[in-house]
């Protein structure tokens, strides 16, 4: 999850004032979460596939134009209006930062080393970063003995992942802390935001929409800088962008907007858990990535961790 509405959601369950009643004409909530999952799981295929034809900032900042795009439609058809005041902007600024324009940047250089099945693998490590950063940051969301141990389960499974005790052989150690980078920028924006946009005015959409919107023109500030116009335009690589940022940025917004308003933050999260498993799927079927038999076990052990540490008291 990348946005202000995931990050402030997160915080707690949803009240019942704030989720509306089910629409008939709605699709009901299992189908737009199984979508959801899929759309994330392929979205690390797709920036594969992206950078085998542009620049991974060039990626980064076509999937940040499309995705801004398709969140402007959807306030215009609601009729919402951008944030106010230059403290909020501020600090949208730091969490487009974090939450698009870094993590987005680290996967797309990741996937030039690494294959995808592993930086979908490495995403699922969020949660993990952010119960041990929420252990220093949060001083109101204290550790159980139940969490710490998913945390140190957690991490088992990384080392599995890796191979750890092959030494790490025949592993780009570059593009790997890349996306494990990127997958700990995403809890740091969550407890930034959580610290400093919980009582912000605005409806989650706006926060969302301005939060791209940033995030579009940091990415358009930094690319010309590192890259250059491309001499011919390769169409799939082209249509995978367009599809990474209208629909694994825009469209997976919007999904997750409403399974957050209508189910609460703790269910519309487990998509998490989801994620690495398609992404592994869609590499080898897809991409014919190779897959050693330590990569889903320990995805399956990374998984069982992160689960464990969002295990809350019981009151």
């Amino acid at each position: 999850m990348t946005t202000v509405t995931a990050s402030r959601d997160a915080a707690g369950p949803a009240s019942a004032s704030s989720v509306p009643p089910r629409s008939r004409g709605r699709l009901d909530w299992r189908l737009r979460f199984a979508a959801l999952s899929l759309i994330w799981g392929f979205s690390f295929l797709l920036i594969k596939v992206g950078t085998d034809g542009y620049a991974p900032f060039q990626v980064t900042l076509g999937r940040l134009v499309f995705g801004t795009a398709v969140l402007a439609a959807a306030m215009a058809v609601k009729r919402e209006r951008l944030p106010r005041g230059a403290r909020t902007w501020g600090h949208l600024a730091v969490a487009a930062f974090l939450l698009n324009a870094l993590p987005f940047s680290l996967f797309a250089y990741s996937e030039l080393t690494i294959p995808s099945t592993l930086a979908g693998i490495c995403n699922a490590t969020s949660p993990l970063w952010g119960m041990a950063l929420s252990m220093v940051a949060l001083s109101e969301d204290r550790p159980t003995r139940v969490r710490v141990a998913g945390l140190g389960i957690g991490f088992i499974g990384v080392l599995t992942v890796l191979g750890a005790w092959q030494g790490f052989h025949g592993l780009d150690a570059t593009g790997t802390a890349m996306a494990l980078l990127a997958s700990l920028s995403y809890p740091i924006g969550w407890i930034y935001v959580r610290r400093t946009l919980a009582g912000a005015g605005e409806s989650h959409l706006s926060l969302t929409g301005a939060q791209l919107l940033l995030a579009t023109v940091q990415l358009a500030v930094v690319t010309p800088l590192f890259t250059s116009v491309p001499t011919s335009f390769s169409l799939v690589p082209l249509l995978a962008i367009v599809a990474l940022g209208a629909l694994g940025t825009g469209l997976a917004v919007l999904l997750q907007y409403g399974l957050v308003a209508e189910v609460g933050p703790t269910t519309a999260q487990m998509v998490t858990y989801f994620i690495p498993v398609i992404a592994t799927a869609a590499g080898v079927a897809v991409l014919g990535e190779s897959l050693a038999w330590s990569t889903p076990v320990g995805a399956v052990i990374v998984l069982a961790g992160a689960a464990l540490t969002q295990v809350r008291r019981s009151a």
